[in-house]
């Protein structure tokens, strides 16, 4: 079978999601009978039928879903080899750092006054990201390093390095039935209902019932002001302390690693420096817990990968 084009590619996707050749066309800035050609040129390439066509209605075959899936894969892995060639090739390139807003245990101060010590320092631009899209910030070219939760984020493909294991809590509505206590355990929230973290597999505290599906912290604090559940968190995602809500150290609930990641692939010698630098702040900040460094022994031009991640947790 003939391997398709790029441009091929891009029309199919463009038509496959716009389920309309006459949108699609303007979509790409090309005339609708060229679309339409380039599109049965692929479906004879292929020997499949990937769009059932009416005259009022355009729908997706089983292969063009099949296309489509795959094919959007296939484009994001061809623009990110193209922007990872061009920062690597980039001498004056800066850094990109994805985080979590509130994500960074309070260290990313520390790390960037370390890193901007260092021989040959750039600047280090900050991103933004959601609760479960910072990995891929790194997988696509978007950011170089991103800070990540494990076990909660996916670290498939990424090397990365442990800057702080620390315990989690339960975040409680002050009238709750464990408020009172100074620390609880998972059975303790037997039968409690516990938000449903997007993109996050869930697992629950053992006999907890999962409740609505949560998009960031805000959402599931909004939930517990209003006794309609309870969370569990990372230590450090559950500062600043809500003055209307209790937090409750949970004794038994497996840790969670604040981790600095980036991609396998990407053996730079400035990234190497970043990694170095932020293991080195970790360590020397107050109250964090380093975790087995291998930053000094990089592979090629960059760092390599640490410790193992946590055991999965009962709720991010």
């Amino acid at each position: 079978m003939a391997e398709l084009e790029t441009r091929e590619l891009e029309y199919f996707v463009a038509v496959a999601e716009e389920l309309h050749f006459g949108r699609a066309a303007a979509r790409l800035a090309i005339a609708q009978p060229a679309l339409s050609k380039a599109i049965r040129r692929v479906e004879s390439r292929l020997g499949v039928t990937l769009l059932e066509r009416s005259s009022r209605h355009v729908a997706l075959t089983p292969a063009g879903e099949a296309l489509l899936h795959h094919g959007r894969h296939a484009l994001n892995a061809v623009g990110a080899a193209a922007e990872k060639a061009r920062r690597a090739g980039d001498q004056q390139a800066r850094l990109r750092l994805v985080i979590k807003p509130g994500g960074d245990a309070n260290l990313l101060s520390g790390i960037l006054a370390a890193y901007a010590g260092r021989p040959g320092a750039r600047q280090v631009d900050i991103l933004f990201g959601g609760a479960t899209d910072r990995a891929d910030h790194v997988r696509d070219g978007r950011a170089d390093l991103a800070l990540l939760y494990a076990p909660f984020d996916d670290l498939t493909g990424l090397d990365h390095e442990t800057l702080m294991v620390e315990g989690r809590v339960a975040i409680l509505p002050p009238d709750h039935r464990l408020a009172s206590r100074s620390e609880i355990t998972l059975a303790d929230l037997a039968q409690e209902t516990l938000p449903r973290w997007k993109g996050v597999r869930w697992t629950g505290a053992p006999e907890a019932r999962p409740g609505p599906e949560v998009t960031d912290a805000v959402e599931a604090l909004q939930l517990i002001r209003l006794g309609r559940a309870v969370a569990i968190l990372p230590r450090s995602l559950a500062q600043p302390t809500q003055p209307d809500l209790v937090h409750r150290p949970v004794t038994d609930a497996p840790s969670s690693a604040l981790v600095l990641a980036w991609s396998q692939e990407d053996r730079r010698s400035l990234v190497a420096s970043f990694v170095a630098a932020a293991v080195d702040a970790a360590a020397d900040a107050e109250g964090a817990t380093r975790g087995p460094s291998k930053a000094g022994n990089a592979r090629a031009a960059g760092p390599a990968a640490s410790a193992e991640q946590p055991d999965p947790p009962s709720n991010p």
